[in-house]
């Protein structure tokens, strides 16, 4: 079994976050389609890192998996709208997200997304949110 690194956890998570959303995004924009199944394979990366740091309780894993799934998720659409838009008009992917609004992003996740995207991103939060008490439960009756 391999060593765990708690500190190394905690340094790792918004790299994934970052890392992952920009692996997504690129899939995104080669296919041209969302990719939404994606969500379901950056949740089980986001508690495979979360695995990493053994002291932290079930519930808190949960909570910070599940924020964590949701914040990728977030990211990886905010990028495919704003690169979407601002490649027509010239502007580079971190220009193009920054000037992006919110109530104009919602507006264009809307169009973009259909009801199939929806059931991936809450299979994924369902995960990422109910892994860590499954895990738990599987570990307590291997110890007996």
């Amino acid at each position: 079994m391999p060593t765990t690194r708690p500190a190394l956890a905690w340094l790792l998570l918004p790299l994934v976050v970052a890392g992952f959303a920009a692996l997504w995004t690129l899939a995104a924009l080669y296919s041209g389609r969302q990719c939404s199944f994606m969500a379901v394979v950056g949740a089980i990366d986001v508690l495979w890192v979360l695995g990493l740091a053994p002291r932290m309780g079930v519930a808190a894993r949960a909570t910070l998996a599940t924020l964590s799934t949701a914040a990728l998720v977030v990211l990886a659409n905010w990028s495919i709208i704003a690169i979407h838009l601002g490649g027509p008009l010239g502007t580079g992917p971190l220009a193009s997200m920054a000037k992006l609004g919110l109530h104009h992003a919602r507006t264009l996740a809307g169009l973009a997304n259909d009801w199939r995207d929806g059931v991936w991103v809450v299979l994924a939060l369902a995960i990422s949110a109910g892994w860590p008490f499954f895990n738990a439960r599987r570990l307590a009756l291997s110890a007996r």
